[in-house]
């Protein structure tokens, strides 16, 4: 059921008239868990990769979508789950990583773009805040 920000917003279908499929990364966190609710509410078919299932347990979404476990650094589940996306939400960060976080963050987006291209996935939406780029920053300084 749209919501008052998303009434009268068209949605997106796919070649068989069927509401897209989307993919959401970082279902554990504050954004991706909210996104999901709001995208089956709006009629999209939903699939998540998680790294630890598990932890979604508790969400009241749960049942509505397809589960892939994995992670941006395992191709095969990076495959698995972006077949048939026409939307892939990137939501994956390693701030909590020790080490050259970067390094990892540009791998696991070069992976996940490389697993997009090959599966025709038609948008990735990766939202950066201003608190995120200051997080990098000020993890960097540590």
């Amino acid at each position: 059921m749209p919501n008052e920000i998303s009434a009268g917003l068209t949605i997106l279908k796919d070649e068989s008239g069927q509401p897209a499929r989307c993919l959401v990364t970082g279902a554990t966190g504050y954004i991706g868990g909210r996104l999901i609710a709001q995208l089956l509410d709006a009629g999209y078919r939903v699939r998540v990769l998680a790294r630890n299932p598990e932890r979604l347990r508790n969400h009241t979404w749960i049942n509505q979508v397809e589960l892939v476990e994995g992670d941006a650094n395992d191709i095969e589940a990076l495959d698995k789950a972006l077949d048939g996306v026409a939307v892939a939400y990137y939501l994956l960060h390693a701030l909590l990583v020790k080490g050259d976080f970067e390094q990892l963050e540009r791998n696991m987006a070069q992976s996940f773009g490389a697993a997009a291209k090959r599966n025709k996935v038609g948008k990735i939406i990766y939202p950066v805040s201003y608190t995120h780029l200051r997080a990098h920053e000020t993890k960097a300084n540590l």
